[in-house]
């Protein structure tokens, strides 16, 4: 199939997207969301049983903590070249989501780097800092500023690359309607800023009041020491 023929054929935005193989979803918007909501919760809620089995000890926040990381980006990073031509569940997911925007169709450079440093790296991180949670382990606070340091910058590039694309060049790539903008583009992000930050905020307060009972005990110790050479001369 041409360019032209395939600009012709889809609706993303820019229009003028090469986006080879392109074959429209068979399934409805509602099939999909309800498909996507389905496995999305079939994951949170055994990844919750998972927690709360192995320390029922965890509140409420840490439970969800350990079920927050479900994504879609290993089938992205994986099948980025067909994702267009095919109708996998999952390929019609990224489809949709992709009217908002357009560069996961097209093998976006900067969504192949992002996404696989997200899968190949962040992955394992997440797994680590969710395993240390639930086993109540010394680097939980350490992997939790890690990762949540990680997923902020990674929204912030994701978010900063397509602002400055449409104010430098005029290149737009998701459609401008409210369900892709504010549902698709800002909504389902939302969580990876949100949850990012409240962590990163929890770690930094415990690591914090850490080390201000490290110092408290060192002076008090340092006073002894203090007190006990001077009791010696006398």
């Amino acid at each position: 199939m041409g360019q032209t023929n395939s600009v012709q054929a889809h609706s993303y935005y820019p229009r003028d997207a090469y986006i080879p193989d392109y074959v429209a979803n068979v399934s409805s918007v509602p099939q999909l969301m309800a498909s996507f909501g389905g496995l999305l919760g079939i994951t949170i809620s055994t990844a919750l049983w998972v927690a709360t089995r192995f320390n029922p000890r965890l509140g409420l926040t840490d439970k969800l903590v350990f079920g927050v990381d479900s994504n879609f980006q290993g089938y992205f990073v994986y099948n980025h070249t067909g994702l267009a031509g095919s109708q996998d569940l999952f390929a019609q997911l990224w489809k949709e989501y992709a009217l908002s925007d357009s560069r996961y169709l097209t093998s976006d450079p900067f969504m192949l780097c992002v996404e696989t440093i997200t899968v190949t790296i962040l992955g394992p991180l997440c797994f680590a800092a969710a395993v240390s949670i639930v086993r109540g382990g010394s680097l939980r606070h350490p992997l939790q500023v890690i990762v949540s340091v990680a997923h902020l910058y990674g929204v912030a590039l994701y978010y900063s690359t397509s602002f400055f694309s449409e104010k430098y060049r005029g290149t737009v790539y998701g459609r401008p309607e409210f369900l892709y903008y504010w549902i698709y583009y800002i909504g389902f992000n939302a969580p990876w800023v949100i949850a990012p930050a409240a962590l990163l905020t929890s770690s930094v307060r415990f690591i914090q009041r850490g080390a201000v009972a490290i110092d408290k005990a060192a002076a008090t110790l340092d006073r002894k020491r203090v007190t006990s050479r001077t009791d010696r001369l006398r």
